[in-house]
């Protein structure tokens, strides 16, 4: 498997290795010596020394085996990793010109700059970063570098610590994960809860004692490089009893959500978990009008959990919000566990299970509406063919909707309606850009092939989203 960076690479040898002690009940005996293993040394290959490697190791160790489960934010900071950038700071470049006007010591509010030699100097213990030097600047010529795990935050729940560590603030944090993906040392980590998946497998005897249902989500098209009847025999080859399609669940909320839609007049979806959180964490006079209905991942689950009593529950997906949805008391009772494609990846590999030789089975459980959720802009395709299915006219209710790609879109629209000013009166949030298809927790994080999405979803069986409800039904 190739990955984009050497610290996803890292990030996957280390649940692998947890993995593999794990299936071999080896793990609480040889803990201390997966370092070593992923790091023999003796010299160092990505720190300063081979024993700062090893000291990283051990802490994704500890969140590969699940963290401090005290700790409810599935994202946390690796301590021991984070002490090689730049300190965040307002920085003088060459391009000052020494121009006479002095606009940027003039507009600094605390008195941090002054002329030296005609140019401008920053007093850092002064500077409070508020920017106004940078934009006053004619020149551009003053810029403020940020740490990359701050610039990923489009939230700003990052910040740096009396260490200079980052420190997350758990109360903003949405969980998207953009840091994990973007933090060049390796120093942000999402909680992995492989070890979970692995207890609920085992327990079930394979599936005698209780049932174990995986729920895919669509976005794992293409994600493993051979054809997705050959992952869906992966998945139940490491013990799973069945299938399923999040995009499943995905028709059945379209199917309600446009219904729910043209009789309030204006909603925000409710599919991206770290877009309702950030909606309850910043705009708070706007959580009434989320959408009631649960994710497509809990609204197959909780079909399932009717159909099947006492099954097992696993999501597998791109989404490190994900972790953090099925600890809400709306969520926890249907779906029992997430991981992500890495950790899938990892799953494979620690049972040397090989996905290209393996015969191919059918996953065909969904439309083509609930498989291009995985999309930006998929939702709002899924809600509006929902209110022609349904029979609502325009006359009756004409959808007029925003698809936001990344919680920087997101935000604008929710100013927006916040203040009253927004003209669509749908808003189809996703945390990251491209949608699910872009998530932190991918396999690859290259260039999205939209088009690829929707080819997939051409695929199955059902064209529309009634075919695929009425096959619940049936």
């Amino acid at each position: 498997m190739l990955f984009d960076t050497s610290v996803q690479e890292l990030k996957y040898k280390v649940l692998k290795e947890v993995a593999t002690l794990a299936y071999e009940d080896r793990l609480q005996d040889e803990i201390y010596e997966i370092p070593e293993r992923i790091m023999p040394g003796p010299n160092a290959t990505l720190r300063c020394c081979i024993y700062k490697e090893r000291a990283i190791i051990s802490e994704r160790v500890r969140l590969a085996m699940g963290g401090d489960r005290r700790i409810k934010n599935v994202i946390e900071v690796l301590k021991t990793a984070c002490d090689e950038c730049p300190i965040t700071q307002i920085s003088v470049t060459e391009a000052c010109r020494g121009c006479v006007a002095h606009h940027c010591m003039n507009n600094c509010p605390k008195g941090a700059i002054s002329i030296v030699n005609h140019r401008a100097v920053i007093d850092h213990d002064k500077c409070v970063l508020c920017e106004k030097c940078v934009k006053s600047c004619p020149y551009s010529a003053i810029r403020k570098s940020l740490r990359p795990c701050e610039n990923a935050c489009k939230v700003k729940a990052i910040s740096m610590d009396a260490d200079k560590k980052a420190k997350i603030n758990d109360e903003k944090c949405i969980a998207c994960g953009a840091c994990v993906y973007q933090c060049p040392f390796g120093a942000m980590m999402d909680k992995s809860f492989i070890l979970d998946t692995i207890k609920i497998l085992r327990g079930s005897e394979n599936n005698t004692k209780y049932q174990v249902f995986a729920v895919v989500a669509p976005s794992i098209s293409g994600q493993f490089n051979v054809p997705m009847g050959q992952v869906v025999s992966g998945i139940k080859k490491l013990g799973f009893y069945s299938v399923v399609e999040a995009a499943l669940g995905a028709d059945m909320v379209a199917y309600k959500e446009a219904a729910e839609l043209a009789e309030k007049g204006f909603l925000t979806s409710s599919c991206c978990p770290a877009f309702v959180r950030y909606i309850e964490t910043q705009f708070p006079k706007l959580v009434d009008k989320i959408s009631h209905n649960l994710s497509p991942m809990a609204t197959i689950g909780k079909y399932i959990k009717e159909m099947h009593p006492g099954c097992k529950i696993v999501f597998i997906g791109p989404c490190t919000a994900k972790k953090a949805e099925i600890q809400k008391d709306s969520v926890k009772d249907y779906i029992d566990n997430v991981i992500t494609f890495e950790e899938l990846q990892a799953l494979f590999d620690s049972r040397e299970i090989p996905l290209g030789e393996l015969p191919e089975e059918v996953l065909d459980n969904a439309s083509y509406y609930g498989r291009i959720f995985a999309r930006s802009g998929g939702l709002t395709d899924a809600v509006a063919q929902a209110l022609k299915e349904q029979g609502i006219t325009e006359e009756q209710f004409k959808l007029n909707a925003v698809s936001c790609s990344g919680i920087q879109e997101c935000r604008t629209a929710l100013l927006k309606a916040n203040k009253g000013v927004l003209k669509e009166n749908f808003i189809e949030g996703m945390a990251c850009v491209d949608g699910c298809i872009g998530g932190a927790a991918c396999l690859t994080h290259g260039p999205k092939d939209r088009a690829a999405v929707d080819k997939y979803g051409k695929e199955a069986m059902e064209k529309n989203i009634t075919d695929a409800v009425s096959v619940l039904e049936i």
